[in-house]
C-alpha cells in the first residue's frame, strides 16, 4: 500500500523573523541586485516581469501540444455569499421598453460594477496594491495616489499582456486528498516535492500556479468565509519563488492563508510577493480543469496567456487567464 506524503509543519513567525525575510527578498529584488535597472518603459518599474524576457515568451509557445485551450478564471458572482458580501453588480441597461420586439436595429446593452479584490472572483493584483510602512513596490511613497510614480506601478504596467510558460502544481494530489482544509500551509518543501511527483521544474520567468482545491472544497461543501479561514503559502514559501526567479503567481485560494503564519501581518505572501518581490498575484483563479487536462495529458506546464483589462491607475483587474496545452 503507497503511503501518502506527510504534509510539513509550517512553523509560526515572528514578526521579527518575517521582517529578517522580507528585508532578504527586497534586498534579492532589487535592480541593483540584477546588473541594471528593472527594464524600458513604464518608469523602469517591471517588478519579477524582469525574469520573463522576450526569448522566454518565444519558447513559452513550444509548450502548447494539443492546441487545447483551457481557461483559469471562475465565472463572476452577482450573488452575495459568506466570501463574497459585496458581489459584482451586472444590470441589463438595454433594450429600451419597447424596443425588444419592435421593427429595425436595437442592442442590448450591460453595466458592471465590480469589488475588484474581493475573495470569490479571479483578480490580478498589481504592483500598488500593497502598502506596507507607507511605501509601494520599489520605495514608492503611498501618499499620492494619483502620482505618477504610483501610476506607473497600476495594472496598466501589464497592459500589453502576460504571456509566458505556466506550470501547475498540485498540493492536495502530492498529498493524496481532494483539497487542503482552511488554514493549512503550501511550504517551499511542498512545492519541490510535487515538482518531483509531476517531473516537472519551475524555472525563471514562469508563471506559478499553486493549487490548494479552494475552488473545489467551495463547490462541494458551499462557501464559507474565507477571510478568516482559508489554505494558503507560507510565507517561507517565497524564498522558492525568489530562487527559481518566478515572474507571476497564482492561487485558486488567495495565496496567503488565513489564519495568518504571522503576528500581526495579516497577508505575508502578498506584502513579500508584491511588495517585497514586485511578483503579480492573481487571487481565486480555478484550476480543477486545467488539473485533469494536465494529469491525462502528463505534462504539468503550458503556455499561459492573461489579458487585464486596460484600467490606467488601477490596482489591479478581474481576469481571465488561458492556459494552452
Amino acid at each position: 500500500m503507497t503511503r501518502r506524503p506527510q504534509p510539513p509543519v509550517a512553523r509560526p513567525m515572528s514578526g521579527e523573523d518575517f521582517r529578517t525575510l522580507y528585508e532578504r527578498l527586497r534586498a534579492a529584488a532589487r535592480p541593483e541586485a540584477h546588473g541594471g535597472a528593472h527594464g524600458s518603459g513604464h518608469g523602469g518599474r517591471r517588478g519579477a516581469l524582469r525574469h520573463l524576457t522576450p526569448a522566454r515568451v518565444a519558447a513559452a509557445a513550444a509548450e502548447v501540444r494539443l492546441g487545447r485551450t483551457v481557461s483559469l478564471a471562475a465565472p463572476i458572482e452577482t450573488r452575495p455569499g459568506p466570501d463574497n458580501p459585496e458581489p459584482a453588480k451586472h444590470r441589463m441597461t438595454g433594450p429600451a421598453p419597447g424596443e425588444a420586439g419592435a421593427e429595425g436595429l436595437h442592442f442590448a446593452l450591460d453595466r458592471f460594477a465590480m469589488n475588484v479584490h474581493g475573495d470569490a472572483d479571479s483578480h490580478l493584483d498589481a504592483l500598488n496594491h500593497v502598502l506596507y510602512d507607507g511605501e509601494l513596490y520599489d520605495g514608492v511613497p503611498a501618499v499620492d495616489a494619483t502620482a505618477a510614480e504610483v501610476r506607473s506601478l497600476s495594472v496598466d504596467l501589464v497592459r500589453e499582456g502576460i504571456a509566458g510558460r505556466g506550470v501547475l502544481l498540485d498540493v492536495p494530489r502530492l498529498r493524496g486528498v481532494p483539497w487542503l482544509e482552511p488554514g493549512d500551509h503550501v511550504t517551499a518543501q511542498d512545492l519541490t516535492a510535487a515538482e518531483d511527483a509531476q517531473g516537472v521544474r519551475v524555472g525563471p520567468g514562469d508563471l506559478l500556479l499553486v493549487r490548494v482545491g479552494h475552488r473545489r472544497r467551495r463547490g462541494e461543501l458551499g462557501a464559507w468565509e474565507a477571510a478568516r479561514a482559508r489554505a494558503g503559502l507560507h510565507p517561507e514559501a517565497m524564498v522558492f519563488l525568489a530562487e527559481r526567479e518566478v515572474a507571476v503567481l497564482g492561487g485558486d485560494g488567495n495565496n496567503d492563508t488565513a489564519p495568518s503564519a504571522v503576528a500581526d501581518v495579516a497577508f505575508p505572501v502578498h506584502v513579500l510577493a508584491v511588495h517585497a518581490m514586485g511578483v503579480h498575484l492573481m487571487d481565486y483563479l480555478q484550476f480543477e480543469e486545467l488539473a485533469g487536462a494536465c494529469a491525462r495529458a502528463g505534462r504539468w506546464s503550458f503556455l499561459c496567456v492573461v489579458a487585464p483589462l486596460r484600467l490606467p491607475g488601477a490596482t489591479g483587474s478581474p481576469v481571465n487567464p488561458i492556459a494552452v496545452l
